[in-house]
């Protein structure tokens, strides 16, 4: 709405009340009109009470806006008096006066050029009615009641200590109880002096960036698709990158260079089509890595979600040369707001790692570290972990049958027995993207293969995400997007 003062002459636009934000804009308003002059030193404003019955706002709303500009020097409250424009400083006479120049704008061309594309990032909407976003785990049958109990716990033995700095390379329980978990779920052969606790798998990936990466020497295999972020940071840090492409069996070994000096995989479940290396193609990455001098980044970010089969061996749990680092999270299979994972790193870079750690001051919230110790040691993560795999068994098996139900000729699923996403092929000639819109229109949130491909390959493909949406409102969802999809 617009509102203009009798008090002074400014337009305000505020959004409608119930929709939020209207504390917010009135204060930029304000300050922006104090800012440019068009509210004059020494101009007194409306009373609060004056204020919200011009703007149809509640006083508090006013009263917290006059409070929030008093506090930044932009007004000064006269006892008695009322509100008043606060003056200007005066500025130096040997100060420049701005003039026109060649960037007139927002100066973002000082940004790094790998970073530019992150100012016009998308601005996310509102809940859409169907929501198979990827990457996100259902963290509404999470227990938190249990993690509550055991972070009250941790805080009190927190209470009782000096406060002295952590261990940079994770609690010692925390790492034991890791050890003991990875060992029990995916076969992987560590002890705690082989783990190394990071602020998620990102964290992972950048200080695994850090010690490997020798700015225009060091040679990076990648999956093409593969996982955007990872692929970023190996090309910040000056690395050569070359792209492998994924066929029904993982990763291509036969098209890696010679001479590479790191290969990056997600074996489990790749990401973002959703196939498992098979056991073959493990072996065959190890051999070349042996023979060619190369180490391996694992990532096994879902793996823990096997929806079918005998789960395959790990990469590091076949490594014998002491030559692959395994990167997990509990992000996925606890919440997303956790921010813990971890390295499995050769007993020989566990040094660096720490090293790397600790330069960079990224410590992971001892308290969190000790409340998730508890938490795997108790049997409460076990117990979780399996049930949500039968539930995400469950919405996997719903979602394939939607497909075939309601999109047979349009969709072919890329076979997956694992994780919380499934991709599948839109059949040409028909378009992704105008999927994507399609589905956004009639309120349903899905992403394409496309951003996780790079030139010159190019993915026509949607991937769809069940870890937000209900098993019961998957049907609903793909039927929504069929209707979406064949309108005019």
């Amino acid at each position: 709405m617009t509102s203009r003062s009798p008090l002074f002459d400014i337009d305000l636009q505020l959004p409608a009340s119930r929709s939020g934000g209207v504390s917010q804009a009135l204060h930029r308003q304000l300050r922006a009109a104090i800012v440019e002059g068009r509210l004059a030193p020494g101009l007194r404003l409306p009373a609060s009470r004056a204020l919200a019955a011009m703007l149809g706002v509640s006083r508090s709303t006013a009263t917290g806006v006059y409070d929030l500009l008093l506090s930044d020097g932009y007004v000064e409250a006269r006892h008695g008096s009322g509100t008043y424009v606060a003056a200007r400083e005066a500025t130096p006479k040997s100060a420049p006066q701005p003039t026109a120049q060649a960037h007139d704008s927002t100066p973002t061309h000082k940004l790094a050029a790998a970073w530019r594309d992150a100012v016009a990032a998308p601005v996310p909407s509102a809940a859409p009615r169907f929501d198979f976003r990827t990457g996100y785990p259902d963290q509404r049958r999470f227990p938190f009641d249990v993690w509550r109990r055991l972070a009250s716990r941790a805080l009190r033995a927190a209470a009782r200590t000096s406060g002295a700095s952590s261990d940079p390379q994770g609690d010692p329980r925390l790492r034991e109880a890791i050890a003991h978990h990875v060992s029990h779920t995916r076969a992987v052969a560590c002890d705690a002096d082989a783990v190394v606790v990071t602020a998620g798998a990102q964290q992972a990936f950048d200080l695994l960036v850090r010690i490997l990466v020798t700015p225009g020497r060091t040679v990076v295999a990648l999956e093409n698709p593969g996982y955007p972020p990872l692929h970023a940071a190996f090309e910040r840090a000056g690395a050569k990158l070359h792209d492998i492409g994924i066929d029904a069996h993982g990763l291509c070994v036969d098209q890696l260079p010679p001479r590479v000096d790191v290969i990056a995989a997600s074996p489990s479940h790749q990401s973002p089509l959703g196939v498992a290396m098979s056991a073959a193609r493990r072996h065959a990455l190890l051999a070349h890595a042996r023979t060619h001098d190369a180490l391996v980044i694992e990532d096994d970010y879902d793996g823990e979600f096997r929806l079918g089969g005998r789960p395959l061996d790990a990469l590091q749990t076949l490594d014998r040369g002491q030559r692959v680092f395994y990167v997990g999270t509990f992000a996925k299979s606890m919440f997303m707001a956790l921010r813990i994972g971890f390295v499995v790193a050769p007993p020989w870079a566990v040094p660096a790692l720490v090293a790397a750690r600790l330069r960079h001051n990224w410590h992971v919230p001892a308290v969190n570290q000790a409340t998730l110790a508890s938490f795997i040691a108790e049997g409460h993560l076990a117990r979780h972990v399996r049930k949500m795999r039968t539930l995400y068994a469950e919405r996997h098996a719903t979602l394939l049958s939607a497909l075939q139900q309601h999109l047979p000729d349009r969709l072919t699923p890329v076979p997956s027995l694992a994780g919380l996403h499934l991709s599948a092929a839109v059949r040409a000639p028909d378009s992704a993207a105008r999927w994507q819109a399609a589905a956004a229109r009639a309120g349903i949130r899905i992403a394409t293969l496309a951003p996780s491909a790079r030139p010159p390959l190019v993915l026509n493909g949607l991937v769809f995400g069940y870890g937000l949406i209900e098993a019961s409102d998957i049907e609903p969802g793909i039927r929504a997007l069929a209707q979406a999809v064949r309108r005019p």
